[in-house]
């Protein structure tokens, strides 16, 4: 396993972005997350990257890893959907929707946005997260796929009407 003080550098895509680079960098952004691996994830962060998520500010990848671990533990049968909004040389701007359940079966569709910005090697520097829930009926569900990768044909955010 690599270890969190080394970055994965083999094909990150470095800034400044043009439209397509911002699309696969959120789309590379979008795998990882659903890949629920919270080790794999902080690897895309700077060693002292900044968060706000919510109501929570962390510092650097060493909160990163525990913070994701706790939120994969809370939330079950995790998906996410992610497109870009904006992109503005090192910046990226998403939207996103996932849906999770807990442990006590409720579903819930997370909506939010994001604002990234990153170093010039390519890692997320700063990522600002504003996220709502909503609880939603297991009929209400739109992400079906297995856990893991959203496959190439499933519908994006806007697709959806999300």
């Amino acid at each position: 396993m690599q270890s969190l003080s080394t970055p994965v550098t083999t094909g990150i895509l470095l800034p400044p972005y043009t439209l397509d680079t911002a699309i696969q960098k959120v789309r590379i952004a979008e795998d990882a997350w659903n890949s629920r691996n919270p080790e794999k994830v902080s690897l895309a962060y700077t060693e002292d990257s900044l968060w706000r998520n919510r109501d929570q500010f962390l510092q650097g990848r060493e909160q990163i890893v525990p913070f994701l671990t706790a939120k994969w533990e809370r939330e079950l049968e995790y998906r996410l959907i992610k497109e870009i909004w904006a992109h503005d040389q090192n910046r990226i701007a998403v939207r996103f929707a996932y849906e999770w359940c807990d442990h006590q079966g409720n579903w819930f569709r997370s909506y939010g946005n994001e604002n990234w910005e990153f170093a010039a090697n390519g890692l997320m520097a700063k990522r600002y997260a504003s996220i709502n829930d909503l609880k939603i009926s297991a009929d209400q569900r739109l992400f079906h796929w297995p856990q893991g990768r959203r496959p190439d044909d499933h519908p994006g955010l806007s697709a959806l009407g999300l």
